[in-house]
């Protein structure tokens, strides 16, 4: 959250065009100020103290003047919440790399644990940067594919006990890895014929949390320890 409050004294304040009325300057700074986190329009009409009707004009008028725009944010769906044109939505209130327009993009997880999953087991062994330069030299997917993206589907499949997060040392299966490099291997009680079926994934607590980077079987923060993952791992994943 610091870095979302922190701002440069240059771009404290937003020059504003001398065509807007004082009621527009005031709420167009207003939204100004809050950057990529934006303001719900209720916690506008507190702050500027404005009569409704002055504020839904002046709010409609800097609208069409392509000065603000309305976001969607995964907390308050059904709230209408609007930052300046300049700003691109925070991950806090987009959700990050996993929503498109504030929904789960359930297909598009499915698609890649499965592809993460397979590869893995074809593979028996590989890093988070091998998957990458792999998925991307074959082209499996119509859009990038971020490194965070992949590091989170393996912390998933992780805790979805499909595989283990293992160092190398060198040899065997791991002769083709620098010693020390943190990668990915099936476990052996897992199938690696058929497909994981993704009906729950909407249902997953850690696509959407903020700690997900922390977290590890035996870690501070841990499965074993949440509360979230335990309400979700009695509907655990199924497999064929």
């Amino acid at each position: 959250m610091n870095r979302l409050r922190e701002s440069s004294p240059q771009r404290k304040r937003q020059k504003v065009s001398p065509s807007l009325t004082n009621e527009e300057s005031i709420l167009y700074n207003l939204i100004y100020s809050k950057k990529d986190i934006g303001i719900w329009t209720g916690d506008m009409k507190r702050e500027t103290n404005l009569p409704v009707t002055v504020f839904n004009k002046t709010l409609k008028e800097l609208m069409s003047k392509s000065m603000i725009k309305e976001v969607t944010t995964i907390q308050n769906k059904g709230r209408k919440h609007y930052m300046a044109i300049e700003f691109e939505p925070s991950k806090e209130i987009t959700g990050g790399n996993w929503y498109t327009d504030g929904k789960l993009d359930t297909d598009f997880i499915a698609a890649l644990k499965d592809v993460c999953f397979k590869y893995i087991s074809k593979q028996k062994v590989s890093t988070l940067d091998g998957f990458l330069e792999w998925s991307k030299k074959n082209g499996i997917f119509n859009s990038e594919v971020t490194p965070t993206q992949v590091e989170d589907i393996m912390k998933t499949l992780v805790l979805d006990d499909a595989i283990v997060e293992v160092t190398s040392n060198g040899y065997g299966d791991f002769a083709s890895i620098p010693v020390g490099r943190v990668c990915y291997k099936c476990k052996s009680n897992v199938k690696v014929k058929g497909e994981l079926k993704y009906g729950l994934v909407p249902y997953i607590p850690c696509f959407a949390c903020p700690r997900i980077s922390f977290c590890s079987p035996d870690g501070v923060v841990s499965p074993r320890t949440c509360v979230y993952y335990d309400k979700w791992h009695v509907l655990e994943v199924i497999h064929i």
